[in-house]
């Protein structure tokens, strides 16, 4: 029963949707797929949006992996209400996020004005893409590698220190390849994620086609337009490049987990 009902919800609400996609993406001819793709507006806005994910992504791995280590290693004043907020972004619903940033950001926002003064641009700008992706994926990397450290213990490094490791030794010989595994399944969902938002990055961003403007929301232009076929080719496009970096992090992982695991390599 357990079994059924699992695979019932995943075809239905997972594997339906991205079915009908790929069938709406397949009758489309090789040379307008190839025309839809390769015009300067699609290549742009991909463009955009995957190094802006990857811009992301960069910045929640090197913050996300501190606050996580932060908030499982220390006690402070405080740290139950932090460790709360980290969810924020899961529960706030998106359009909120890009409101409330941009508000922010802008010239005559409290963080924007004095940002400007040193001209320095968030509000639409790649920039701003870049901000409003990482405020609603951080929280991928903090909860997937929160719990393995937590779960570390200190033991290992007192271990270390005995043995006469010195800390960046510790970090790089003992923590991080134990918490490897979890902390690229983070990032590869951080990366996904900002892949796919939408509704946090169309407020920052000022939607300016061959600039400012996402994937995402290109194909929500195109739905507009009536014109199914282009929506459907970027929106695969966008499926399949999420799907093979997952797919990769699940071999590396796979590889990690077997070989250095093991401590064959």
């Amino acid at each position: 029963m357990a079994l059924g009902t699992t695979v019932l919800y995943l075809g239905a609400i997972v594997l339906l949707p991205l079915c009908a996609l790929l069938l709406k993406a397949s009758g489309i001819g090789a040379a307008q797929l190839w025309d839809i793709l390769s015009s300067p507006r699609t290549l742009s806005a991909i463009r955009v949006t995957v190094s802006m994910a990857f811009a992301a992504t960069i910045f929640n791995a090197i913050y996300g992996l501190l606050l996580a280590w932060v908030l499982a290693r220390y006690e402070f004043p405080g740290k139950r209400i932090l460790d709360a907020l980290v969810d924020v972004p899961f529960a706030l619903p998106t359009a909120v996020a890009g409101l409330a940033l941009t508000a922010l950001f802008a010239r005559n926002g409290w963080f924007g004005a004095p940002l400007d003064k040193i001209g320095i641009a968030v509000a639409y700008t790649p920039l701003g893409i870049a901000m409003a992706m990482a405020f609603t994926s951080i929280p991928f990397v903090v909860r997937t590698v929160q719990p393995v450290i937590e779960d570390l213990g200190s033991e290992v490094e007192e271990a270390g220190r005995s043995l006469g490791a010195n800390d960046f030794q510790i970090l790089w010989k003992i923590i991080f390849p134990a918490i490897f595994p979890a902390f690229l399944a983070g990032c590869s969902l951080s990366f996904a994620r900002s892949l796919g938002e939408f509704g946090a990055v169309i407020f920052i961003a000022g939607n300016q086609p061959m600039k400012t403007e996402i994937a995402a929301l290109l194909t929500y232009i195109r739905l507009e337009e009536y014109n199914y076929e282009a929506a459907a080719a970027i929106a695969t496009v966008m499926l399949l490049m999420a799907f093979v970096m997952l797919l990769f992090t699940n071999a590396v992982q796979a590889w990690h987990l077997r070989y250095v695991g093991r401590g064959e390599v």
